[in-house]
């Protein structure tokens, strides 16, 4: 029986167990947890004592204290393996977890559902804003959309030291009413500024809360099923696109701007009682990372010597952050030169979702189908993450990048498409493969994240990631809506948009590269340290050699080294 990686040995002569029977009353007086008594209760007598005894010192020297894992099919569906030194969580891989994929289909459809459609909620506000003496108003009109966007990626690092220090849930939900509060007051704002506050910052942060906690709670529910998790996740949501430009066109725009804000406030309340099931099955705080990688003891340890007013309030303040708000996702190059090639391609990635309503209308005047393409990017993205959500389970490691890759430079070429298209059919060509590139992104994104730093890390690598994002994604949208305005066509615009997401593949090509180059190095660096640390072998015929005086009988080579 293996207790944390160190096997128990039966004490086989009178010493050693009279040394354990020493070292026992030793423990005993240490008072140990009763989840370590309960985890080697099966070991007999002297086994016991001595498995922790071993485990007790194992924890002691690594600077840690021994912690109670009690497993029970009440408490949590999750499971704990004993293997490599300390315990792995095992996600239920389903259960409960298919209720929690559900709401996080909601979430996900409801502020990306939105996102995808404001094309058409950008042509409502360019009729109530629009100023004929005013030669920047898309680039005015074009902030609304982005700045909530950008706000959902930029707050992503603060949700990830939120969702690390009060869990999936209370962040969820705070997120949820604060993004419902955006959009409801967004209904009674009458001034592009004012809606710059309430759409763009309001909704947007509370959209960021709201969102990367269902990221983040998948991992606590599946492993082996997290690309098909997230594919379902994304798929679902995807469906939202395609349903939203529909009511909107249909039936909400009729009723005014005023009114379809309201009515898109409801997807938030609904979502802020279906962040009610993200419940964790890791602990929040210092469960939630590995051991060295997650957050620490809110109060550094005293040290010797040291004075009560050296522990000041600010001390202690810089300490709380640094435990939550750490950056040692970024040690790992490979996840560096990955966030690198992501938050460069993402400078292009929203253009189309903004203005390609507008550019429908003056390239296609009379169409009265333009929600179509929004419909199109919707269906098509929603079947590509379900196909890639399923083939990305299938590609071990870091091979999923490769799907990041060839998704990046498709949507380049694709963006540069759009001002070519000179038949309504071939645009909605371009869209159906739009689509797809969108889903293949997405769905990939937190599995990436998963295999570069590991379960434990991935809140804070996602929400590095994102927060990474934020500020291309906030600029392309206006920045295509300048050059609208100043050459007066979208074909600049869209074309120049194609190029961030091509330079940012060829970038993502290099990460497994660089992963397997690290992994050789370190190996042969373990081999070479392996090799010194052992004797060498004694030539046949020559007698061994003993530097502590008499030779033992049945010594060996190494017992000699030692």
């Amino acid at each position: 029986m293996a207790l944390n990686g160190l096997e128990a040995q039966p004490a086989s002569a009178p010493s050693r167990a009279e040394e354990t029977a020493a070292d026992s009353r030793t423990e005993r007086r240490a008072a140990p947890p009763p989840g370590d008594r309960r985890r080697s209760g099966g070991a007999p007598g002297g086994q016991r004592n001595a498995a922790r005894e071993d485990s007790s010192v194992q924890l002691l020297e690594a600077g840690c204290k021994p912690a109670p894992f009690p497993v029970t099919d009440r408490e949590s569906a999750a499971q704990v393996e004993e293997h490599g030194g300390g315990g792995a969580f095992v996600p239920p891989e389903g259960g409960f977890g298919w209720l929690v994929v559900f709401a996080a289909t909601w979430c996900n459809g409801s502020i990306f559902g939105i996102q995808n459609s404001f094309g058409i909620l950008h042509m409502m506000l360019m009729k109530e804003h629009e100023d004929p003496d005013d030669k920047t108003s898309q680039f005015k009109v074009a902030w609304v959309g982005s700045l909530a966007m950008g706000m959902i990626f930029f707050c992503s690092p603060v949700v990830s030291m939120f969702t690390d220090r009060f869990g999936c849930r209370k962040t969820g939900v705070s997120g949820a009413l604060v993004a419902f509060i955006g959009l409801l007051s967004t209904s009674f704002a009458n001034s592009l500024g004012l809606r710059y506050f309430t759409y763009g910052i309001l909704f947007g942060c509370g959209s960021s809360f709201a969102f990367q906690p269902s990221l983040v709670i998948l991992g606590h529910y599946f492993r082996r099923r997290l690309g098909l998790a997230n594919g379902v996740v994304t798929a679902g949501g995807s469906l939202f696109t395609v349903g939203l430009p529909v009511l909107l066109n249909q039936v909400v725009q009729p009723l005014g701007l005023s009114r379809t804000f309201q009515i898109l406030s409801l997807f938030m309340l609904v979502q802020a009682l279906l962040a009610l099931t993200f419940k964790p099955l890791l602990p929040a705080g210092g469960g939630m990372g590995p051991p060295g990688m997650g957050p620490g003891p809110a109060e550094p340890p005293s040290q010797p010597g040291a004075t009560a007013q050296e522990r000041t309030r600010w001390s202690r303040v810089l300490g709380g952050v640094r435990k939550y708000f750490n950056l040692r996702v970024f040690h790992i190059l490979t996840y560096r030169v990955w966030a690198f090639g992501v938050a460069t391609a993402v400078l292009g990635y929203f253009v189309p979702y903004v203005h390609l309503m507008n550019f429908v209308r003056e390239q296609f005047k009379g169409t009265q189908k333009d929600w179509v393409l929004l419909v199109c990017i919707g269906a098509s993205s929603g079947v590509g993450r379900l196909a890639f959500g399923k083939i990305g389970d299938l590609i071990t490691g870091l091979q999923k990048i490769y799907m990041q890759v060839m998704s990046f430079m498709a949507l380049g070429l694709m963006s540069i498409m759009i001002p070519q298209c000179l038949a309504f059919e071939g645009l909605v060509v371009v869209c159906v493969f739009l689509g797809l590139c969108d889903g293949c992104f997405l769905t990939m994104m937190a599995p990436i994240a998963f295999e570069l730093v590991g379960p434990m890390q991935a809140s804070q690598a996602i929400g590095y990631l994102l927060g990474l994002m934020s500020l291309p994604m906030t600029a392309g949208p206006p920045i295509a809506g300048l050059l609208h305005d100043y050459f007066g066509n979208y074909t600049v615009a869209f074309s120049l948009a194609g190029v961030p997401p091509i330079v940012g593949g060829v970038v993502l090509f290099f990460v497994p590269l660089i992963h397997r180059r690290l992994q050789a190095t370190a190996s042969s660096e373990e081999t070479s340290t392996t090799a010194h640390m052992l004797p060498t072998a004694t030539p046949a015929g020559e007698p061994k050699s003993c530097s502590n005086g008499n030779i033992l009988p049945g010594y060996t080579d190494v017992e000699t080294h030692i």
